[in-house]
């Protein structure tokens, strides 16, 4: 129990404030808003690797509404452009390569265009695998869509719709290729997106029985789909293929691509609940901003494909703020968009009904055409303080929107209604076992009065008080805690227990003394109350003098208080030092004699140099041998003046490294120098 009271109230206010946040994250959705801008600056903000990074970056910043940097479009133009005109580029390479010019429209040849339409028309004649049909007809959708190259269509369009076709499997997911029996659905996505582009590029009409058909298998894809209890539904991609491990975004983001790229082209609908539809958008809502570059772009592009689609558009209800103050008389405020944040058709809300309160009756919102929102003015004056979850209802003005739009029947929506909490009847008294109350002080919380008490171990103390809402009503908070520290930092925390319409404690200190240490003095008393819809509170109510009786030999003993942590950022002791007197030293003129019988080795050394008679007849006389030998001999010189530097002026350690480099020098010099004269030693000898 010995912890700072701030630490332990933060922790209480966390607590309730992350249980808020889960259960309105459990509940509502918020479309794409700034946070998820800033968030693409930050993964993209970097050079790509690949062209298909760079779209996917692109991508982003097209759908997000992000300016990009322009020293990025000039390197990616150049990028597509040797990719278009290199033999050496693969399907997937010029597939990307036409997607980053879609977005950033760069200047193509027309040869190359040429060049490259031929090689996607026969690799589509002569693809095996998925993939190869993916990217060879994806490629020759972009040239159209581009407007890259007039007329462009499949020969044999029907022929290579049966192809894709046969890849498919009963439950909907699709194969990558005949030889490969496993399938899944990340390649069911591709496959409806490449057959898309077959319809698109055909000159004629494709047999409505094989589009029935795949509609049928997109309805067998969705009976797999994964649902979580908020909505949100998902394609798990688990069971993978054995090309690549894909994760729900990815299988999810590629399902999306292909249904809507398939309906886009094809007449009818593809009678897929809107419930589901918008189950897609949410499950991508609430991924909320990922981590990773690659799921990033694909949350954003399937939102984008969701965004406007004729399978149905999603419709997102939200609100800019779930936690309301009634002491405010703040407005209840709902917004409906699309998920990219695009204004909805023109409709209703409905406020239907507030769960396990009757209190709420059903009302319609008035909408704020400035600001775009639907607006309930005030609430029910039977509505208190608390924590409520709404029923809306979307209704549209146009009854043929809900052909078009997908929205809940009913969301709902958790809603925390705030306001303040008075405090009332709130005394503090010692009590004696027999005579009863002895001492009462009322406590005043406005202000900052404290009390100050005595009590000894044969008498107790009671504290008690009243929470009330705005509306009058009995108030229960989430914490009511009463805490006693002693003036040692020992701290003694209590729950304040509820009898009804008042909180009450009562401390007997005569059955505490054990828990209380035995420790006599002053105790400063702190109380705590904390909720997510009130004004919470800590309030320091006063001091207790408590007299305990002495501690038997036996007794525990409190326990060791932690050194404050932050003690080690003050300032430190002063060091008072007194430095040793220095050594007495010789008299100079015994120094200076010792100094001159170490120089006598050196003058011997040079007078027996002079008595051998030295010469210069064995000093070689080509260039580079001359130069090692007197290299080396300047080495010598250098390492002789060290000595002298060491002697006056340099440290041990110093003079040892700057020695090692001169070792080094002289090893290579004097092996040079000695190799030389060897040799032509033996020249003389043998001559």
């Amino acid at each position: 129990m010995a912890r700072s009271l701030p630490g332990f109230l933060a922790l209480i206010v966390a607590v309730a404030l992350i249980c808020c946040s889960f259960a309105a994250a459990a509940s509502t959705f918020q479309p794409i808003s700034e946070s998820h801008r800033s968030a693409a600056l930050e993964t993209f903000d970097r050079s790509y690797g690949s062209l298909e990074e760079t779209y996917e970056a692109l991508q982003t910043f097209d759908v997000l509404g992000v300016e990009r940097k322009p020293d990025v479009g000039t390197a990616a133009c150049q990028s597509v452009s040797q990719t278009l005109v290199s033999s050496s580029s693969t399907l997937k390479d010029i597939f990307y390569a036409l997607k980053v010019n879609g977005v950033l429209k760069c200047e193509v040849d027309a040869d190359s265009v040429e060049g490259i339409v031929s090689t996607l028309q026969t690799a589509v004649g002569s693809a095996s695998s998925l993939l190869e049909f993916y990217h060879s007809i994806g490629g020759l959708v972009l040239v159209k869509n581009q407007a890259l190259k007039d007329d462009l269509y499949l020969a044999d369009a029907e022929g290579v719709f049966r192809s894709i076709k046969a890849l498919s499997q009963s439950d909907g997911r699709w194969r990558y290729s005949s030889s490969n029996p496993e399938s899944s659905t990340y390649a069911a996505g591709l496959a409806l997106e490449a057959l898309a582009g077959v319809i698109s590029l055909s000159s004629s009409e494709i047999d409505q029985s094989l589009i029935g058909t795949t509609k049928n298998d997109i309805l067998k894809l969705f009976e797999r789909v994964e649902k979580y209890d908020d909505g949100a539904v998902y394609f798990d991609g688990e069971e993978s293929d054995a090309h690549e491990n894909q994760g729900p975004i990815t299988s999810t983001w590629s399902v999306i691509r292909g249904i809507t790229s398939f309906a886009a082209v094809t007449s009818g609908n593809l009678n897929l609940p809107g419930e589901k539809i918008l189950g897609l958008a949410k499950f991508f809502l609430g991924v909320g901003i990922p981590g990773d570059a690659k799921d990033f772009f694909n949350q954003v592009d399937s939102l984008a494909c969701l965004e406007n689609n004729r399978v149905a558009i999603p419709l997102i209800l939200s609100l800019p703020a779930t936690v309301n103050s009634l002491t405010r008389k703040d407005t209840l405020k709902v917004k409906v968009s699309t998920v990219l944040g695009s204004d909805a058709p023109p409709l209703k809300i409905k406020l239907v009904r507030a769960k396990d309160t009757p209190a709420i009756e059903s009302q319609e919102l008035k909408f704020d055409s400035a600001n775009k929102v639907h607006v309930l003015d005030t609430l029910e004056k039977s509505v208190d303080v608390g924590n409520y979850i709404f029923v809306f209802e979307i209704v549209f003005n146009d009854p043929e929107h809900k052909k078009a739009y997908a929205v809940e029947s009913k969301t709902e929506v958790p809603i925390f209604l705030t306001g303040a909490v008075k405090v009332g009847n709130a005394k503090i008294a010692v009590l004696d076992s027999d005579l009863g109350s002895i001492e009462t002080q009322n406590l005043d919380f406005a202000g900052e009065n404290l009390v100050s008490l005595g009590a000894n171990h044969l008498q107790k103390l009671k504290l008690r008080f009243q929470l009330t809402t705005p509306l009058g009503h009995p108030f229960k908070p989430h914490q009511a805690i009463l805490k006693l520290t002693h003036e040692s930092k020992v701290e003694h925390v209590f729950v304040v227990g509820n009898t009804g319409k008042q909180f009450e404690i009562v401390l007997d200190f005569l059955g505490l003394v054990e828990k209380f240490y035995y420790l006599s003095g002053k105790y400063e008393i702190q109380l705590t109350v904390g909720d997510a819809v009130m004004n919470s509170f800590f309030r320091v109510i006063g001091h207790l003098d408590l007299d305990l009786p002495e501690a038997p030999e036996k007794a525990p003993r409190p326990p060791v208080q932690p050194a404050d942590v932050y003690s080690r950022y003050g300032p430190k002791a002063e060091i008072a030092h007194i430095f040793r007197a220095p050594e007495k030293r010789p008299p100079q003129e015994l120094s200076l004699a010792f100094l001159g019988l170490t120089v006598l080795p050196l003058l011997g050394f040079i007078i027996g140099l002079l008595r051998l008679g030295v010469n210069l007849k064995n000093f070689p006389s080509a260039a580079a041998p001359a130069a090692f030998a007197a290299l080396f001999h300047v080495g010598i010189g250098a390492v002789l003046l060290l000595y002298v530097f060491f002697w006056l002026k340099l440290d041990l350690f110093t003079t040892l490294k700057i020695l090692g480099f001169l070792g080094v020098f002289l090893l290579f010099v004097g092996h040079r120098t000695l190799s030389h004269l060897a040799s032509t030693s033996s020249k003389v000898k043998s001559a």
